[in-house]
């Protein structure tokens, strides 16, 4: 089985590429073989004849690989919406198909791939197909990253209940600062409640612009 993590939010906006990129530094920095994908990147900006996908750039850089951009990220969307809408915009069709042809080319490379979706698990990705759908036909664990504020406790339910529908094992659930904000009693205890109600870890909590991976990234090894 290859050893991996599918990096799914129980939002958009929370964070997912921070976190994804923080992981694959460290795991880089620890002189792992580590291999990055984001299957489907929308919302990116025109450059020539081409898009730029700032996310999947990130990552690439992150993890230090040569891997082209076409197996990174083997579709990208101008406009910002759920990959299945900004394809049919562009009188395109996502092939689950040839994500996982990307995916097992790159686990081959790489003894550890992190892979990112885009906004939560249940975002249209192609046809009547989900993150759900292409998290399941990879097996591998997902890490959830969740906001820290009111609200997160019912998301993170919600996500690992839809993760568990269909036997997809949760490594770990992270919290992550995306954005400036005082700590209150709803931070401080919505960790604690989803661990209690789920039995899933929290595998770290990220203040905002922190770089603190290495608990994260030996949970996900």
């Amino acid at each position: 089985m290859v050893r991996g993590i599918f990096v799914t939010g129980t939002d958009t906006g929370v964070g997912k590429t921070y976190i994804a990129a923080g992981i694959a530094a460290e795991l880089h920095r620890r002189g792992i073989n580590v291999g990055v994908m984001k299957p489907a990147e929308t919302g990116c900006r025109a450059q020539g004849k081409g898009l730029v996908p700032r996310d999947s750039l990130r990552l690439i850089k992150a993890a230090g690989v040569r891997d082209s951009l076409s197996l990174v990220n083997p579709y990208r969307f101008r406009k910002p919406l759920a990959p299945s809408m900004a394809a049919a915009l562009e009188r395109k069709i996502i092939s689950l198909d040839r994500i996982v042809h990307a995916y097992q080319i790159l686990s081959r490379r790489h003894d550890f791939i992190i892979i990112e979706g885009a906004g939560g698990i249940m975002v249209p990705l192609s046809g009547d197909n989900t993150y759900r759908e292409l998290a399941e036909m990879l097996n591998i664990p997902a890490l959830i990253v969740a906001r820290p504020g009111l609200g997160t406790i019912n998301h993170t339910l919600l996500t690992i209940l839809a993760l568990r529908e269909r036997n997809i094992s949760v490594s770990g659930i992270v919290i992550n600062y995306a954005d400036k904000q005082q700590t209150g009693l709803t931070e401080k205890l919505s960790p604690g409640a989803i661990e209690q109600i789920s039995g899933v870890k929290i595998a770290g909590i990220v203040s905002h612009g922190a770089n603190e991976f290495a608990n994260i990234a030996d949970k996900c090894l």
